[in-house]
């Protein structure tokens, strides 16, 4: 496999090793507000764009919807390191942009000016910069993209959507809301809801209680996400993890508390919406990021000020 383009070490932060690490991809416009400067690129073109950020390159871009949580992963590796400083099991970000080096100056800058420890600034001229996810083995790859993120599933890497929003940084912990079906789980009970209705979805999940669902986009990322959350007591984990279910807990909550049990992922907190939104419940929780498979749901995230990311 190629390397990218331009691979830039930022020599300010230790460098993991990412056969241990867990590696995050994010575009730059996942991780910073570019609105503004992808709308000079579509309607300008590359070389007006590339004199812009050039031009502007000691001025930080404004945070984007991963900004917070990329800050709180931070914090559990400081606090993974602090409990014991030979760990290897920590998280370690990467920026994969398609910009050249000369314009991603502004995001090297920008990252350096809010103190965010980005290891690698991959740069990356051809148009699916996602085929070097995998040699860089990423585990979840966040992106402002729909295509990089359907390109990333088909190589079966984890990855969502992020929707530019206004974000209010929540504070530490790290916290993760996963959706259910379709993103932790498989869809199997949503495809036999949509062909037999409510009736027949519940009759399958009666059917099917003892046997665990089937493995979603999401859940490698969860499990190691579960793996460095065992490191620490409950009380002091840096790290909360929420299930938020359109799934009713009476009738089809209990096969999904047992496929977790099976996977052996622990979970703070299981919310079973039974179909209400799931906005009110999010606001409460205030998570650094959600991920959901339904648009409606990103919507209602959206509307409360929490950082969405769609798994299409």
């Amino acid at each position: 496999m190629a390397e990218p383009e331009s691979t830039i070490i930022n020599t300010d932060v230790k460098q993991k090793d990412p056969s241990e690490a867990l590696v995050i991809a994010v575009t730059t416009r996942a991780i910073f507000n570019l609105e503004e400067e992808h709308k000079l690129y579509m309607e300008k073109g590359k070389e007006e764009y590339i004199r812009h950020q050039q031009a502007n390159q000691d001025k930080p871009l404004p945070p984007g919807t991963a900004f917070a949580f990329i800050q709180a992963v931070q914090y559990v590796n400081k606090k993974i390191l602090e409990s014991n400083p030979a760990e290897k099991d920590l998280f370690d970000i990467l920026v994969l942009s398609n910009n050249s080096p000369e314009s991603g100056m502004r995001i090297i800058n920008s990252a350096k000016h809010y103190g965010l420890e980005i290891s690698k600034f991959c740069f990356v001229s051809d148009e699916d910069s996602t085929q070097y996810l995998k040699s860089h083995r990423v585990k979840l790859f966040l992106s402002a993209d729909r295509t990089d993120v359907c390109n990333a599933l088909r190589r079966g890497v984890s990855s969502a959507l992020v929707f530019q929003q206004e974000v209010q940084a929540p504070s530490t912990p790290l916290r993760v809301v996963f959706d259910g079906d379709a993103v932790l789980f498989s869809d199997e009970t949503d495809q036999v809801f949509r062909e037999q209705g409510l009736e027949g979805a519940l009759q399958y999940e009666r059917a099917m209680e003892a046997v665990p669902m089937g493995e979603g986009p999401l859940k490698a990322f969860a499990m190691h996400l579960g793996k460095m959350r065992k490191k620490f007591s409950q009380e002091k984990s840096p790290i909360r993890t929420y299930l938020v279910t359109a799934r009713s807990g009476r009738d089809m909550g209990i096969r999904a508390i047992k496929t977790l049990r099976e996977w052996g992922l622990a979970i703070d907190e299981a919310f079973f919406m039974d179909g209400a939104p799931k906005g009110p419940i999010l606001a409460q929780i205030q998570p650094h990021i959600f991920f959901d498979d339904g648009l409606h749901n990103i919507q209602g995230a959206r509307d409360v000020g929490v950082p969405s990311a769609w798994v299409p």
